[in-house]
């Protein structure tokens, strides 16, 4: 696992903590654990029951409407696979964004509406 990976980790539990502690009354919020190694059955299975790679790393559905939030560190870059799956959520009407950083991340969360209170 590359530093950069446990970086994003680490951005994304804060924001789950965040979410947890202040997050929109009514919402709803999960990971969609596309990622990691699976053998090429276990994949070829995934693939076959609807799994799909570049979905965000968080969603969050909050009065009706679908949030997608991509965590990325430092100059991490969007993968082709997440551009066209975030573009396609996009035309089927979710808002999706991508966050640099924890700040940025929760930033984007209360631009939303998403979070309760600010951070001090």
């Amino acid at each position: 696992m590359t530093i950069r990976r446990r970086l994003e980790q680490q951005i994304h539990r804060a924001v789950v903590n965040h979410l947890a502690a202040r997050g929109a009354w009514g919402s709803v919020y999960w990971h969609h654990p596309a990622g990691g190694a699976r053998s090429k059955i276990e994949a070829a299975i995934m693939r076959g029951l609807g799994a799909r790679s570049g979905f965000p790393d968080l969603f969050i559905l909050h009065e009706g409407h679908l949030y997608g939030l991509e965590l990325k560190h430092g100059k991490g870059r969007l993968s082709q696979a997440q551009i066209n799956t975030h573009v396609e959520l996009a035309k089927a009407g979710a808002t999706i964004g991508t966050a640099y950083g924890l700040n940025e991340a929760l930033a984007w969360l209360e631009l939303h509406g998403l979070l309760r209170g600010t951070v001090q």
